[in-house]
């Protein structure tokens, strides 16, 4: 087999031309055994940033010697649009004929999928489907979350990226592997700062302090990231805070983690913040409240700060970490993290998800 089909449908149900992907020794080694076929849904446009985690990970599990093919929902509150993607995942479901459907967010995106598949459902929980907080208000992310707990009764497996995200679930905990999401280590890993900031323009001569606010000031505590960060500036007048907002393109993400001298993080809630995961690849030390799985993270990296949730607490981490002027040891302890082998993780719960199947029937 020298290459692995990765088929996404275009607009109008014809099907673009598929990219192929060269197989390693240890993918043709384990696409020996018949081809899963998988169906991926996965809320939100096929371009952009958006959700990118998931699309890398579609590919990586293409890699890993599944046949997959993905369908994107463009709306998750429109009826109209719900129920043409409704009619659209049973029209490629029939023609792709999927072994299993992998949903990759729960609230409707996961509710959706376990409506309407014909076949067993693998749903992954990311962390603000499940958390008691998100973009929309109180009302409606309670809402989001009970349509969350709805879908997992349909699951024939579900993956959740942290432990701490299986702790909410109020049921069907024997179904649950907790698999966080893998890091492309062939993109994310140490490069020099001093050539990366000529190529971003920065000035060398400052100490950067990065913060991923996505499109979720709120929910990251950008207020708490700004305050704190304002305290260690007062006693580090050389420090910059660079804000990495949910547009920014994704090959400068490397750049940007490899640039800066420490990753902030404040979040009230997280699943396992993918940026962590990314900056420890990169070498970036990291200094964050103890949220979602960062704490199981950053055990052993140095130097790296897990503090309380204080203006002063975080504000003296910045300035420890940075003051030591060194990289971390990231890299070493996210090897595990890569993702053809979360790619084979995931491969294992899919073949589980067809045994227990097959069992039950």
């Amino acid at each position: 087999m020298s290459g692995t089909q990765l088929s996404q449908p275009a607009s109008g149900g014809s099907r673009a031309p598929a990219p192929r992907f060269a197989v390693d020794e240890r993918s043709a080694a384990l696409a020996t055994a018949a081809a899963l076929r998988v169906l991926h849904v996965i809320p939100g446009e096929r371009g952009g940033v958006s959700m990118i985690f998931a699309k890398r990970q579609v590919v990586s599990l293409a890699r890993v010697g599944a046949v997959v093919e993905a369908i994107y929902l463009s709306s998750r509150t429109d009826p109209r649009v719900i129920a043409h993607d409704a009619l659209r995942i049973r029209r490629v479901a029939r023609s792709f004929r999927p072994d299993l459907i992998h949903a990759h967010y729960g609230t409707v995106t996961a509710l959706l999928c376990a409506c309407v598949t014909p076949v067993p459902l693998v749903i992954t929980f990311r962390g603000s489907d499940l958390n008691p907080a998100g973009l929309a208000g109180p009302a409606r992310s309670a809402v989001a979350r009970l349509l969350s707990q709805c879908a997992a009764l349909r699951a024939a497996r579900i993956i959740c990226v942290s432990a701490n995200l299986k702790d909410r679930l109020w049921w069907r905990a024997q179904r649950v592997s907790v698999i966080p999401t893998g890091v492309d280590l062939r993109t994310f890993q140490p490069r020099p700062q001093h050539q990366v900031r000529r190529e971003l323009g920065w000035p060398v001569e400052d100490r950067v302090v990065v913060f991923n606010v996505a499109n979720d000031p709120r929910n990251k505590r950008l207020d708490l990231a700004q305050a704190a960060f304002d305290r260690a500036r007062a006693i580090r007048p050389d420090l910059r805070l660079h804000l990495i907002d949910g547009n920014e393109p994704a090959p400068r993400m490397p750049l940007l983690l490899n640039a800066a001298d420490c990753l902030l993080v404040t979040s009230d809630y997280e699943g396992s913040p993918n940026i962590v995961k990314e900056a420890l690849a990169c070498d970036l030390p990291v200094v964050s409240v103890d949220v979602g799985d960062v704490a199981e993270r950053l055990a052993g990296v140095t130097p790296s700060r897990v503090v309380d949730r204080s203006e002063s607490a975080i504000a003296e981490a910045i300035v420890e970490v940075i003051g030591l002027e060194r990289r971390c040891n990231g890299a070493d302890t996210v090897r595990d993290l890569d993702q053809e082998r979360i790619a084979e993780r995931i491969l294992a719960v899919y073949r589980d998800a067809l045994h227990l199947t097959a069992a039950t029937a």
